[in-house]
């Protein structure tokens, strides 16, 4: 191996978690940008389906190799997981209530359930200085969120599922590293969105209208989410998955809040006081403990 390729690859292995922790960041925007001109799970199943298209034609133009049966299937259950039950349950919970903030602690908690199922599952040691940067990074995204938090007037209905999307991003990030961690990206990505496509689409065909507006904001929003977040972040999230320890992996999500909190602030003037900046700290202090090696 060249030298210079040893070079590339260390700088691309510290500067990834924090590229990702930007790019997912911006999810949520995009998403409050886009959502107004349509039902969230119409929103899901319109992005998920174009994202299916462009990884199709980029897997057939580089002719990239195409898992076995065996693997596919496999794939498929994250792509529910991951992409259909997650994203679907946070977009639902938000449509039906609940509070931004209240459904980003929910599935806020995705680190700490991450480190207490891993063990178990993939034999993965999480030490009691990781623990405590775990709760740390809680305690910081709760700081970061404690004005924003409120249940006044929701009804429990709108809380679950968030609850389904903390499960089900915990467990498509452990599935993944566990069953088919060595799936090609581009093909994988076929089979994930494809699963999540169809898992949304009769959602949307029962309970929404399916109406969209195809304002300039809109199409600007879902073009945003399906480059950047679906193609670029969840791959870039793949391979974090593939090289790392999954409760490391997971402790980066501490970091989205407040880098959400920032974008919040800068693009749409929201309040960003000493509490939240404090938690900021704290958090990023958490995940730095659970990074040290």
């Amino acid at each position: 191996m060249p030298p210079n390729d040893k070079s590339d690859k260390s700088v691309f292995t510290a500067a990834a978690p924090f590229v990702f922790v930007v790019l997912w960041s911006t999810g949520f925007i995009g998403s409050k940008l886009g959502t107004p001109f349509a039902a969230p799970v119409t929103f899901l199943a319109v992005r998920f389906a174009i994202v299916v298209a462009l990884f199709l034609v980029l897997a057939l133009v580089t002719r990239a190799p195409w898992p076995p049966f065996a693997k596919a299937r496999h794939v498929i259950v994250v792509g529910i997981l991951l992409h259909g039950i997650y994203l679907g349950g946070v977009f639902v919970s938000i449509s039906w209530g609940l509070p931004a903030g209240v459904s980003a602690l929910i599935v806020g908690l995705q680190p700490l359930l991450t480190a207490t199922v891993v063990g178990p599952w993939l034999g993965e040691k999480v030490s009691p200085r990781q623990w405590l940067g775990l709760w740390m990074g809680l305690a910081g995204v709760l700081a970061v969120l404690w004005e924003k938090l409120a249940l006044d007037g929701v009804a429990l209905a709108a809380v679950w599922p968030s609850v389904a999307g903390l499960v089900g991003i915990t467990a498509g990030t452990l599935y993944q590293k566990r069953f088919c961690p060595d799936v090609d990206l581009r093909t994988g990505a076929v089979f994930q969105y494809g699963a999540a496509t169809l898992f949304l689409l009769p959602i949307a065909l029962i309970f929404e209208t399916m109406a969209i507006r195809w304002t300039p904001q809109f199409v600007f929003a879902l073009t945003w989410l399906v480059l950047v977040l679906s193609v670029g972040a969840v791959s870039l999230l793949m391979v974090l998955v593939r090289r790392g320890a999954a409760a490391k992996v997971a402790s980066f999500f501490y970091l989205v809040t407040p880098t959400t909190a920032v974008m919040a602030w800068l693009l749409f003037g929201e309040t960003l006081g000493g509490v939240a900046l404090a938690g900021m700290a704290v958090a990023a202090a958490g995940v730095a403990l659970v990074q040290r090696s």
